[in-house]
């Protein structure tokens, strides 16, 4: 597996430029578009389909668990503890290819991360319901950026008070950065598309409170 450095040097990554905001108000959303080329997302994408210790994801909803088709994983700087949907995770040690993509990520969007929650949709029929990344051991108001290898999936925002949305289409390698008060005012989903068969891996890099 190649080192990101390495990449910059052969010029096989293809660096993004975010320019305008996507959120018409109460938040900020930039698509740098993508930030790695075809080939080296596909390498990324195997590898941490092999190396990354998955697991499905468990739910608490009305005193009941749930286990969904999607399957997740956790990791950080430290054994961070992640408390959402009733259950808690505690992060794994970096691997290899997350660090080089943290890094990555880190020289794109000019901001630090110190623990990336993956997500894996083996297909089309596997997406997220309307959310916000809002808890309590996230440092508040800081970015999170999601990094996507794999299947081209839609993305969506909706507004907690006007409803009003905004879609937009995450292309494999690309790079998204919520930021300011979006996790505030927005909610955000992956839809499930019956047209995809193909899996998406979104890398999720966040800032976890230290206290």
């Amino acid at each position: 597996m190649p080192h990101t450095l390495d990449l910059f040097a052969d010029s096989t990554t293809v660096i993004g430029n975010a320019a305008d905001n996507y959120l018409p108000c109460d938040g900020e959303v930039y698509y740098y578009g993508k930030i790695l080329t075809a080939s080296t997302a596909a390498q990324y994408l195997q590898c941490l389909l092999q190396q990354i210790a998955w697991q499905h994801d468990r739910a608490v909803i009305y005193g009941r668990e749930h286990i969904t088709a999607r399957q997740v994983a956790w990791y950080g700087d430290q054994a961070f503890s992640y408390r959402y949907s009733g259950t808690e995770k505690v992060a794994l040690a970096w691997i290899t290819p997350l660090l080089e993509l943290k890094q990555l990520v880190e020289q794109q969007c000019q901001s630090q991360f110190n623990a990336c929650l993956l997500n894996l949709y083996a297909n089309g029929s596997q997406g997220m319901a309307w959310h916000r990344d809002a808890e309590t051991q996230l440092q508040a108001g800081a970015a999170i950026a999601s990094l996507s290898l794999g299947a081209e999936r839609k993305f969506s925002f909706k507004h907690r008070l006007s409803q009003q949305k905004v879609d937009l289409y995450l292309e494999n390698g690309s790079l998204l950065l919520m930021a300011g008060a979006t996790q505030q005012h927005w909610l955000h989903r992956l839809p499930p598309s019956q047209k995809i068969s193909q899996p998406r891996l979104s890398l999720t890099f966040r800032c976890m409170r230290l206290d």
